[in-house]
């Protein structure tokens, strides 16, 4: 591998796991205020989750 394939590489899991991380202290942020909701919460955040690991995953093997 070139070096600005590992360079856009380690950007691209260092992105994914930013989102992921973001999405997550939301999702308790959410709970937090309506624990009533956390299901429903819980399953968008994992959706979510999922969706942006796949688009890095994706991303991944372009690079």
């Amino acid at each position: 591998m070139e070096i600005p394939t590992i360079v856009g590489a380690g950007l691209i899991v260092i992105g994914a796991g930013l989102g992921i991380g973001r999405i997550g202290g939301q999702a308790m942020d959410a709970i937090a205020r309506q624990p009533e909701a956390s299901g429903k919460i819980q399953t968008a955040m994992l959706i979510a989750a999922a969706l942006i690991e796949g688009i890095g995953f994706a991303a991944l093997f372009a690079a």
